[in-house]
C-alpha cells in the first residue's frame, strides 16, 4: 500500500478499503499530524484508537504489537531523540532484525533512520499513536540517566560529549560519509562516532570490537564473555575513517594501508582507565581493525577468580615450590594471562625477587618488574631470560615458550632455584609434555623440572537475574544430559542485565595435572599424552570436562556452554547429576524393582555419574565409597546383581576387594565390571585371571557403560 492520495491521508485510503463505517465521507489532510489523523479517522469511524490500531493491522497484515511486553536492552539501538522524532518504540532485536512498535509504517524516512541507527532491518508493528507516546515515555524515562561520558587519551582530543540517546549519532554517520570530512582521522563527527563505539564496548563488558569491512555496509561486533555479537552496522566509508581515527589514538601510520600494524592507546570511561591494544590488517575492501581491551584497574587474586575449593588447593600447591617450571596451557582468550597476573600477585608478598618476560605487556604489577619482548631489538624471550637470571629472582613468569633456547634456559633455571610461570598453546595437560618435548627439552629434564600443568578453558557463568530453575528438560537439554550423563539444574533466558544472553560474566574450569613419581617415570619412560593423561585420572587429576560438568552440577553454568567450549574434546564423564527425575535407589537389603548394581568409587564425581547413567538404564544403584563398604554391602545384600568396582580405593584396594569376592561363596559368582585410570595391559590380564568380568578404562564413556553392563549381565544369565 502506498501513501494516501493526492489531499488524503493515508490513513483515509485504509479505512476505505477496508469498508469501515462511514469511511467513505472521510476526510483528513496529507499533511496532519499522525495523532491528529489517528483521533480524527478513529472517531469518525465510531473506533477507539485501540481498536482502529487492530483494524490497521488487519488491513496490512502485519502484527498488532504488544507495546508492553519489550526487551529494555534494544532501547540502545534506537536513541530517544529519534524514537520521539518518528513516534516509534524498539520491542526485541535479532543480530538482522529489530522489532518496531510504529503508527506510520508506510513512512520510509522511519525505515531509513531505524536502518541506519541500529544496523538492522526494521520489522514493523503497529501500535496507536497514543500508546507509542506513553511507552516511549515509560521506556526511555526508566532508562535515563544512561551512560557517562568518554575522553580519549593517547593522542586524543578533548573528551567528547555524550550522544548515547541521541539520534544525533544517526547524523554523525551520515556526516563522517560525506566527501568533505577530512580523512585524518580527526574530524569531530568520527572522534565522536569513535567514541560512542568505544564507550557502549566498555559497557557491555566487550573483551574486543572487530571492525570488520565490507563491500558497501561494514559491522561492528563485540566479544562478550567469548561469544561475537553484532553491535552495528555502518557504511564502509564511515567504518574506514573511524579506522583511521583509532590509528591515531594508536599512534600508527594512517597513510600506510597495505601493511598490518599494532598499537596501543587508552581512554577513560565511568572514570576507569581502559587501555586498548590494536590490530589493523589489509582486507580487500578496507583495512579490518580488532582492539583488545584492557581493564588496567584489574586486581585479580586467586581467591577472587571463583575457582573451586579443590582447584584453588591444588593450584596453591603448584605454587608454594620454590623452584620447578608450572605452565598454563589452553587456546587464545582461556584466560592464562588472568590466572598467571593471579599468581604472581599472590606470591608478590614483599619477600620475593619476581621478573616477567611478556609480550606484550598487558597490565602494570605494581612492585613486579616487566620486560617488553622487542623482536625488532632482538631482545627476545631467551635474551631478556638471561639478563632476568643475573637479577637475583626468585620467581620468573616467561608470557610464552615458543622455541627450544627460550625453553632450555626456562628448565635451566629452574634447575637453579628458581620458580618458572609460563603459557603454552595445548589443548589439555598432558599434551604441554608432548609440545615441550617436540620444542626441543630432553624428557628427563621435563621429568626432573616439571611441577604441574594447568589447562584452562573459560565457561560463561548463567546470568543470576534471570536464571530459570529446571523442573522438566527440552528436548536440547534432555539429549545433552544423555551425551553427558549428567542434567542441568538452570536454564539461561535473557535478560537486560546479561544482553538477552542468558549469561553474566565468565567461569575458569581447570585440569591440573600434578606431576607424581610415577608421572615423572612415564614421561622418562617416553609415555604419549594419551597415557599420561590416563595415569593422571588413576591419580585423582579432574578432566577439563569433568570441571565443566561440576560447574553444571552447582547451578552455575549450562550444558549448552560445556558443548560449546570442551565439546570437541573426547568423551569424558565429569559431575554429579542432579535435576533428571530418577528413581530413588532402594535401600540396601530391600527387593529392587530392577537389577541392582553396587557402584564402588572414592570419587563422588564417577561414582554419581555411574548412578546418573545405571538409574536411567532401569537399575537399582547402591553406591560404597571404599572397600570395606563394599564388602560390608556384599556381605548383607543378597540382591546386588553386578559390581562396579574402582581399583584406587581408600583402605583396602579394589584387587584385595576382588579376590575377597572370588574367595566367598556368596560372591563368587558375582560379576564384577573394574574401573581403572591405567593403561598398563599387563594390569588387565592380571585383573581378568584374578576373576574380573569386564574392565573399563576411566573416564566413563556414557554411551558405552550400561551397554557394558548389560553385557556382562548376559553373560551370567547364559551360563
Amino acid at each position: 500500500m502506498e501513501r494516501g492520495a493526492a489531499g488524503h491521508h493515508w490513513l483515509v485510503d485504509l479505512v476505505q478499503r477496508a469498508g469501515l463505517q462511514d469511511a467513505q465521507s472521510l476526510q483528513v489532510a496529507a499533511n496532519a499530524s499522525l495523532a491528529d489523523a489517528w483521533e480524527s479517522v478513529a472517531r469518525h469511524c465510531g473506533l477507539s484508537v485501540d481498536q482502529l490500531a487492530q483494524e490497521v493491522a488487519d488491513a496490512m497484515r502485519l502484527p498488532l504489537a504488544r507495546i508492553g511486553q519489550r526487551d529494555p536492552h534494544v532501547l540502545k539501538l534506537v536513541p530517544e531523540k529519534l524514537a520521539r522524532r518518528f513516534q516509534v518504540v524498539p520491542l526485541r532485536e535479532s543480530d538482522r532484525q529489530i522489532v518496531i512498535a510504529c503508527a506510520d509504517p508506510l513512512n520510509d524516512e522511519i525505515e531509513r533512520g531505524i536502518a541506519f541507527a541500529s544496523g538492522r532491518m526494521p520489522i514493523f508493528e503497529i501500535a496507536s499513536p497514543v500508546a507509542i507516546a506513553a511507552a516511549i515515555e515509560r521506556a526511555y524515562g526508566a532508562a535515563a540517566g544512561g551512560a557517562a561520558p568518554v575522553s580519549a587519551a593517547a593522542s586524543a582530543t578533548a573528551a567528547a560529549p555524550d550522544l548515547g540517546g541521541s539520534d544525533e549519532a544517526i547524523k554523525l554517520m551520515q556526516t563522517t560519509t560525506q566527501d568533505h570530512v577530512v580523512d585524518d582521522g580527526d574530524a569531530a563527527p568520527v572522534v565522536k562516532l569513535t567514541n560512542i563505539i568505544l564507550r557502549n564496548a566498555a559497557h557491555e563488558r566487550a573483551s574486543d570490537i572487530h571492525f570488520e569491512p565490507a563491500a558497501g555496509t561494514s559491522t561492528v561486533r563485540f566479544r562478550v564473555d567469548g561469544v561475537m555479537r553484532v553491535h552495528m552496522r555502518m557504511p564502509t566509508l564511515a567504518l574506514q575513517r573511524v579506522v583511521s581515527r583509532i590509528k591515531v589514538m594508536g599512534s600508527m601510520d594512517i597513510a600506510d594501508r597495505l601493511r598490518p600494524q599494532d598499537g596501543r592507546a587508552s581512554f577513560e570511561v565511568d572514570g576507569q582507565s581502559v587501555d586498548l591494544r590494536i590490530s589493523t590488517v589489509p582486507t580487500r575492501e578496507a583495512e579490518k581493525c580488532v582492539i583488545r581491551l584492557l581493564r588496567g584497574a584489574s586486581n585479580d587474586t586467586l581467591s577472587s577468580l571463583q575457582l573451586s575449593d579443590r582447584d584453588l588447593r591444588l593450584v596453591r600447591s603448584l605454587i608454594g615450590n620454590r623452584n620447578g617450571v608450572v605452565v598454563v596451557t589452553g587456546p587464545t582468550g582461556s584466560g592464562k594471562t588472568t590466572t598467571l597476573y593471579s599468581i604472581i600477585r599472590e606470591l608478590n608478598n614483599g619477600e620475593t625477587n619476581i621478573s616477567t618476560v611478556e609480550d606484550p605487556i598487558e597490565y602494570e604489577l605494581p612492585g613486579i618488574t616487566q620486560m617488553q619482548v622487542e623482536a625488532k631489538r632482538d631482545f627476545t624471550f631467551a635474551t631478556a631470560l638471561r639478563a632476568i637470571l643475573r637479577q637475583d629472582p626468585d620467581v620468573i613468569l616467561v608470557g610464552e615458550i615458543r622455541d627450544a633456547e627460550t625453553a632450555t634456559i626456562a628448565v635451566q633455571a629452574s634447575m637453579t632455584g628458581h620458580l618458572v610461570l609460563t603459557t603454552l598453546h595445548t589443548n589439555d595437560a598432558s599434551s604441554a609434555v608432548a609440545r615441550l618435548v617436540d620444542i626441543g627439552v630432553e624428557r628427563p629434564a621435563i621429568s626432573a623440572t616439571l611441577r604441574g600443568v594447568i589447562a584452562q578453558r573459560l565457561v560463561r557463568r548463567v546470568c543470576t537475574h534471570c536464571a530459570e530453575r529446571i523442573t522438566e528438560l527440552n528436548e536440547e537439554e534432555l539429549q545433552l544430559s544423555r551425551t553427558y550423563g549428567i542434567a542441568p539444574t538452570v536454564r539461561a533466558r535473557g535478560c537486560t542485565r546479561c544482553g538477552n544472553s542468558g549469561y553474566l560474566g565468565r567461569l575458569a574450569v581447570l585440569e591440573i595435572l600434578t606431576l607424581t613419581p610415577a608421572l615423572q617415570q612415564l614421561i622418562t619412560n617416553g609415555a604419549t599424552a594419551p597415557e599420561i593423561s590416563a595415569a593422571a585420572v588413576q591419580n585423582g587429576m579432574r578432566t577439563l570436562r569433568m570441571s565443566a560438568l561440576n560447574r553444571v552440577a552447582e547451578g552455575l553454568t549450562t550444558l549448552q556452554e560445556v558443548e560449546r567450549v570442551v565439546g570437541e574434546m573426547p568423551a569424558e564423564a565429569g559431575a554429579p547429576a542432579a535435576a533428571v527425575p530418577a528413581a530413588p535407589a532402594a535401600a540396601a537389603g530391600a527387593a529392587p524393582a530392577g537389577p541392582r548394581v553396587l557402584v564402588v568409587d572414592d570419587d563422588s564425581v564417577i561414582r554419581k555419574v555411574a548412578k546418573r547413567l545405571l538409574v536411567e538404564g532401569g537399575y537399582d544403584v547402591i553406591e560404597a565409597t571404599s572397600g570395606e563398604d563394599a564388602l560390608a554391602v556384599l556381605a548383607t545384600d543378597e540382591h546386588i546383581a553386578l559390581t562396579v568396582l574402582d581399583l584406587g580405593l581408600p583402605g583396602i584396594q579394589g584387587e584385595d576387594v576382588l579376590r575377597q569376592m572370588r574367595a566367598s561363596a556368596a560372591t563368587a559368582s558375582l560379576p564384577v565390571i573394574v574401573l581403572t585410570g591405567s593403561i598398563d595391559p599387563d594390569l588387565e590380564v592380571r585383573l581378568m585371571e584374578e576373576g574380573a568380568d569386564d574392565y573399563i578404562r576411566k573416564p566413563i564413556e556414557a554411551k558405552r557403560f550400561v551397554t557394558r553392563v548389560k553385557a556382562a549381565l548376559r553373560r551370567v544369565a547364559a551360563a
